[in-house]
């Protein structure tokens, strides 16, 4: 494919000089176009043919060369273009001033013919090898963006897989896992700018609490089905085997941490398996810890859990309605939840009950 010759502006208000680096550049097979004056050379620029280089001359009347770099340098059509200076001048500060805004060099009058055929091909080429990089670097930019999205599906599913194998031995479904990663999302984009929680719940952290919430339970792996299946209430002994799914969890994640390296989110699904049954007032299990001792993950996870046994069916019990379970969770406030997440919570009860019904079983 034949490329195209690149396109030379050159500005100058004296007809000799435009002359001679018009006949100079069409030697070397260059599009050339011209202008006199300030107000045409960003015409030109900002045209339907934008230059690849401009020769600019600094003594112009109205408008001078360094004003007129200015104005390409900031605007984003022509900010990309290399400019040269043509000038009488050979002062240091002067040169320092052009190179300030933005010019990548200088040619002084008059003119050598094979200095200027030099520096003008040496320009375009390295702003030919600079476009080449651009290219190439948003290229890999689009391909690291969708391996990281693969990934983050990968991960996704992984999760979803085997939170729903955990779920699906205690005769619940994906929707639990659903709808209590969306409680949780719901609550902290509330509290986010509360006092308490807001140097917690970053937009990141955000994103790892919704993507490790739905393994909270998958310690019921570790529990046998006499127990999780169980009909009725559960005799002490099998209620003290229960509550050890929360540690189950918690071990098998600290396994995976030990055998392939900790994450930020393995991080966060371990404090919500650990500490999700956690109570305010010290009466939760495993460890009993009480107050702003149980992390912020464990302390929103708990409600989104609760709220989700309450309205749902269970082999031990029938479903309560959205009223009874907003009641029932309001009246555990600074006992079985946090009193400020249950504020959160009582503002949001409409919210929750739009994600039951968006994802009911």
């Amino acid at each position: 494919m034949k490329q195209e010759p690149s396109r030379i502006l050159v500005v100058d208000d004296e007809n000799f000089y435009i002359d001679v680096l018009v006949n100079l550049l069409q030697e070397e097979n260059y599009r050339v176009s011209v202008a006199k004056d300030g107000v045409t050379a960003l015409k030109r620029a900002w045209g339907d043919a934008p230059p690849d280089l401009v020769l600019l001359d600094i003594m112009m009347p109205e408008m001078d060369g360094y004003e007129v770099c200015r104005k390409l340098k900031t605007d984003p059509r022509s900010a990309d273009v290399p400019v040269i200076f043509l000038t009488v001048k050979s002062e240091v500060d002067d040169e320092v001033r052009g190179f300030e805004l933005g010019a990548v060099d200088y040619i002084a009058k008059p003119m050598s013919p094979p200095i200027v055929k030099s520096r003008v091909k040496n320009h375009l080429l390295l702003a030919k090898a600079r476009k080449i990089l651009e290219n190439q670097a948003k290229m890999l930019e689009l391909e690291v963006r969708q391996r990281t999205r693969e990934i983050d599906r990968t991960q996704d599913v992984a999760i979803y897989c085997l939170a729903s194998l955990a779920e699906t031995r205690d005769n619940e479904t994906g929707n639990h896992i659903r709808r209590t990663q969306h409680y949780v999302r719901t609550l902290s984009e509330y509290l986010v700018d509360h006092p308490v929680f807001r140097d917690y719940l970053s937009h990141d952290m955000i994103e790892l609490l919704f993507k490790s919430a739905p393994l909270h339970d998958i310690g019921k792996v570790g529990v046998p089905d006499k127990i999780l299946l169980k009909p009725g209430k559960l005799d002490p002994d099998e209620w003290e085997i229960m509550k050890k799914h929360a540690q189950f969890g918690c071990d098998a994640i600290i396994r995976a941490e030990n055998e392939l390296g900790s994450t930020s989110f393995l991080r966060v699904a371990r404090e919500i398996t650990l500490t999700h049954h956690e109570k305010w007032d010290g009466s939760g299990y495993p460890y009993g810890l009480k107050g702003n001792k149980i992390p912020v993950s464990g302390r929103l996870m708990a409600i989104a859990d609760v709220y989700d046994a309450l309205i749902s069916k269970r082999v031990y019990k029938e479903a309560f309605s959205h009223e009874v379970a907003v009641n029932l969770i309001l009246k555990q406030k600074g006992r079985h939840f946090d009193p400020d997440i249950v504020d959160a919570f009582a503002v949001l009860q409409g919210a929750f009950k739009n994600i039951a019904e968006k994802f009911k079983d």
